[in-house]
């Protein structure tokens, strides 16, 4: 029995059921948070459509979720023609989950203009095609949520990633003036930032840290996980669950912000 169990009204509006039926687009659905993020929101009444760029990994997530799944796209969000013409094949969305992302490190230096860009396109550009295209039907029916998953790195800096950074801090700027544009009509704009999670993008920046300094992986594990407080990663449904909140009725006047998800790396 957990906490949740022997406090039933605590948390009513992530129940199941809460979403009514809403229509929640997940980008990057395929696997870790996104896939976490998609069975949370059918937990709770949604129905998904998952997007992301492998056929494979997003019948893998669609398996897990019964008889809500309303799609799957296979589509690169940083290609704005394929993400309004994706957008327009289906029906309107109230729920927009911005996960789609990718990091890559190294030092300035060594940082060439296309890892730039590509780091901007994927972690920047991609929520922005998404947000445009699905905010016109949230706007018309007066209600919807759109929610990006940007990272402690949006609030803060780490040595050897400077591009992606970048594209985490230029994301809670866009949430942030999205925000306001639409605070009158029933739309929220939000964050989340999680520290580091146990995902294959983390075991991307184990493999860097090994391949960087040669430290064993068991070594380079512990030296991420010491950034948390808590002395831990954070799991994806950590995440799904604090954005399924912000997507309920109790967040209603929640808009703007850049939830921390971090154990306390960034207060």
């Amino acid at each position: 029995m957990t906490v949740r169990d022997t406090l039933p009204d605590v948390f009513p509006d992530t129940r199941p059921g809460t979403l009514h039926d809403r229509h929640a687009l997940v980008t990057g659905a395929g696997r870790g948070i996104g896939a976490a993020i998609a069975r949370r929101l059918v937990s709770a009444g949604a129905r998904v459509t998952l997007l992301g760029r492998t056929r494979a990994a997003l019948d893998a997530t669609a398996a897990t979720l019964e008889d809500r799944v309303q799609g799957i796209v296979v589509c690169d969000v940083t290609d704005a023609a394929s993400v309004s013409a994706a957008v327009a094949a289906m029906p309107p969305v109230d729920i927009l989950i911005n996960n789609a992302g990718a990091a890559a490190s190294a030092s300035l230096g060594r940082t060439t203009d296309e890892l730039w860009a590509r780091m901007l396109a994927v972690n920047l550009t991609g929520p922005f095609h998404c947000a445009r295209a699905v905010l016109p039907a949230m706007l018309e029916s007066g209600w919807g949520r759109i929610v990006t998953v940007a990272s402690t790195a949006a609030l803060r800096g780490y040595p050897y990633v400077s591009a992606y950074a970048a594209a985490k801090h230029g994301v809670l700027g866009f949430t942030r003036s999205l925000a306001l544009e639409v605070a009158t009509r029933g739309v929220t704009v939000n964050a989340v930032c999680p520290g580091f999670t146990d995902t294959d993008l983390l075991q991307e920046s184990v493999a860097n840290i090994m391949a960087r300094t040669g430290r064993s992986e068991t070594d380079a594990r512990a030296a991420l996980a010491a950034l948390n407080p808590q002395g831990r990663f954070i799991a994806p449904e950590d995440v799904a669950e604090a954005v399924c909140w912000l997507c309920a009725p109790a967040a209603d006047a929640v808009t703007g912000i850049a939830l921390p998800i971090s154990g306390g790396e960034v207060m």
